[in-house]
């Protein structure tokens, strides 16, 4: 029998029924079958994105993966990230024998059987992190990628506390809690805004599709936002929707700061000279030196091959004086080269980086980290080498 949460709205003569789960609950997914068996619905709304909807059906999607590409794009943070919290799902379902996601997944196989239309109705997962990483100040951002990775990487064992936060909201949810809860600049974008996205989502597909009984797979946290939204219709919902779906806007301060950091240090080199050659010269080793160094470190500490870090202690003196390329695209292109993944890294890369040792050994995620360490080392490296700098002309 039907235990889970249900709440059930009329909107423009249509049924959508809301069906709260928990998403690493048994019981869940035995209700939603139960409830798409009925023949009741003739339609399938489910808490995915297409990018999340991809990765629960296709979860050899990875091994097709155009590492460098990625690379290119600026996506790498965003994959070590998926693979973060990949590993996440995978250390509960090795500790509890629980697969979270597994009442969507039943969502969509029993759709597909029975030939219904299966409905994305979440928002893109880059967007909503990207709104997160906005809506909190820059200088709190570290903190908060520091104690997720923490808590994701960790090797200790899930608590039951852990458990029950899963059963009321979703991965992205999750991870965030510890933050979110007390946080309402974290709350709004990463739950508030998909409640209204969600709901806007299916008034979207009643209205353009016409259908009559809809069954909406979400989980149990977003039940009562998303019911008071549903209840409240925008005068102008593609509007809507494509305003929940707007990237934030780059800070022009944040976009010229770099060329503003590499005209200083242009200047200081300038001003070095003009004093004297051998000042000059100085501040240019302590510029090659802190810069190259620090890079060099984090692509050791990154497991590169000697080589690579070689590169990055050649790339990053360079790189960091042109902001349209960082060391990381050098350093991450040499270990590509010397050190080519296979199919079988690509199809191990799930198991791999749910321990610690296995982001250094799979030669995937270690590209990942190279990239990642040597960009985060010569980062640093401008910084502190410009400062060394500043102080040789005071």
């Amino acid at each position: 029998m039907n235990n889970q949460p249900i709440k059930q709205i009329t909107f423009n003569d249509s049924q959508i029924t809301l069906l709260g789960t928990a998403h690493v609950s048994k019981a869940s997914a035995d209700s939603v079958r139960e409830m798409l068996e009925s023949g009741d619905y003739q339609a399938v709304a489910v808490e995915l994105c297409p990018a999340r909807h991809s990765a629960l059906v296709n979860p050899d999607a990875l091994a097709k993966m155009d590492l460098f590409k990625v690379i290119k794009e600026g996506k790498a943070a965003m994959v070590a990230a998926n693979l973060a919290m990949g590993a996440y799902q995978q250390r509960l379902a090795d500790q509890f024998g629980i697969e979270p996601g597994a009442e969507q997944r039943m969502a969509i196989e029993i759709a597909r059987e029975k030939n219904l239309p299966v409905l994305l109705i979440d928002r893109d997962i880059g967007t909503t992190l990207r709104r997160v990483a906005a809506n909190v100040p820059w200088y709190k951002r570290m903190g908060i990628v520091a104690g997720l990775l923490a808590s994701i990487l960790s090797r200790e064992e899930v608590t039951e506390e852990e458990i029950e936060k899963l059963k009321e909201g979703d991965m992205l949810e999750t991870t965030f809690a510890e933050f979110a809860e007390e946080r309402e600049d974290l709350f709004l974008p990463l739950i508030d805004e998909r409640d209204q996205y969600m709901a806007a989502r299916l008034q979207q597909e009643v209205l353009s599709q016409g259908h009559e009984n809809i069954l909406a797979v979400l989980g149990a946290g977003h039940l009562k936002g998303t019911e008071g939204y549903l209840k409240s219709q925008p005068e102008d919902i593609p509007a809507r929707i494509s305003q929940l779906e707007q990237l934030p806007a780059k800070s022009k301060i944040l976009s010229l700061l770099p060329w503003l950091v590499v005209a200083l240090i242009v200047t200081g080199f300038a001003i070095g000279f003009m004093r004297s050659d051998q000042l000059g010269i100085s501040m240019v080793i302590d510029w090659v030196v802190i810069n190259g160094g620090l890079s060099a470190l984090g692509a050791l500490i990154a497991g590169a091959h000697p080589l690579t870090v070689v590169a990055a202690f050649i790339a990053a003196p360079l790189t960091s004086l042109n902001p349209t390329i960082g060391a990381g695209m050098v350093t991450a292109g040499v270990e590509l080269y010397l050190r080519k993944p296979t199919v079988a890294d690509f199809s191990r890369l799930r198991k791999d980086t749910t321990d610690w040792k296995g982001w250094w050994k799979n030669r995937v995620s270690r590209t990942l980290l190279v990239f990642i360490l040597s960009t985060l080392g010569s980062a640093i490296g401008t910084y502190v080498a410009g400062f060394r700098i500043f102080e040789k002309l005071t």
